[in-house]
């Protein structure tokens, strides 16, 4: 059994992550640390579980911390915590900058401890296999990405996130299109970005293996114009990304599975690491420059001694 600790207190935190923990048989949840001390208490009951008012109480306590926080706060705690030897199942993005996020690499690749980011659709198997048959497959020429989230209605239990409606959709649902999209066309080298009505905003990619991609995102789109969709183009065709087939919860629990065997072989070299989610901050930082800019911006490359 892994000891886990888990950070945050919100609805992501209780139904997919706590969910995930508590249903798993190899994962042994032993606390719930948030920045709200009530939530914090309530979650901890409904698992059986002390609440900690001290995070570094917590991560003293476990041998892995879960964090679903503002990603600004994850990057500092997942430092911490990795300083103090403890393993890292994080949420996306990573950081909310790329300074934040290439000392987390740092500190991650200095502690050797195994790190796993839950981009979430990479997690369902039936994704991950139409990811590599259609990467195996080759002679694609560019990839369309279209998530429109409508986050900010009534009854969503993301209407009072306040880093989402600062960041929108570029931080939020962007790492999600950049986690299909990468496995299959390769690093992102230029990004150039333009802003749209009701919180759009539309990035054109290229790519270090030639090939080029359009993501156009929003969290707030009319209830009627929901759509998530991403496709790619190419020598053989068109080939659209299925759904993932999964629970949330499954797929969460599948992520864990994939960090106890990291944890166990002692390898360091998951696809989904923290240098993995270094990847998508620089792209999604760079994407930043280029919307307030109006100009084609190069992606930071990963420093040297962190691949």
């Amino acid at each position: 059994m892994v000891r886990f600790g888990l950070f945050g207190t919100g609805h992501w935190a209780g139904e997919t992550h706590g969910a995930g923990l508590a249903a798993h048989p190899r994962a042994q949840l032993v606390g719930v640390w948030g920045r709200d001390s009530a939530k914090a208490a309530a979650l901890a009951q409904r698992y059986g579980v002390p609440a900690f008012d001290d995070a570094d109480a917590l991560i003293e306590a476990c041998d892995a911390v879960a964090i679903a926080l503002p990603p600004d706060v994850q990057a500092g705690i997942a430092t911490r915590a990795a300083e103090a030897g403890r393993h890292l199942l994080l949420d996306k993005p990573l950081a909310l900058t790329l300074t934040d996020a290439d000392r987390l690499v740092a500190t991650v690749r200095a502690s050797g401890v195994a790190s796993l980011v839950f981009f979430t659709q990479r997690y369902h198997r039936n994704v991950t296999t139409f990811l590599a048959a259609t990467a195996a497959d080759g002679g694609w020429l560019h990839a369309e990405a279209t998530l429109f989230t409508s986050i900010f209605q009534p009854g969503s239990p993301y209407v009072g996130s306040a880093w989402r409606r600062q960041h929108g959709g570029l931080w939020d649902t962007g790492p999600h299109a950049l986690s299909l999209i990468l496995p299959v066309l390769g690093r992102v080298t230029r990004v150039a970005a333009m802003d749209g009505p009701r919180g759009l905003v539309h990035l054109l990619l290229s790519h270090d293996s030639g090939a080029t991609s359009r993501i156009s995102l929003t969290l707030d789109a009319p209830s009627a114009a929901v759509s998530h969709g991403i496709a790619f183009y190419g020598e053989s065709g068109i080939e659209t990304v299925p759904n993932g087939d999964d629970t949330l919860a499954g797929a969460f629990g599948t992520a864990v599975d994939q960090l106890l065997a990291e944890i166990e072989s002692g390898t360091r070299d998951h696809r989904l690491d923290v240098r993995f989610g270094r990847e998508v901050v620089a792209i999604l930082a760079a994407a930043e420059v280029a919307r307030t800019e109006s100009r084609t911006v190069e992606v930071s490359p990963v420093p040297t001694g962190t691949s």
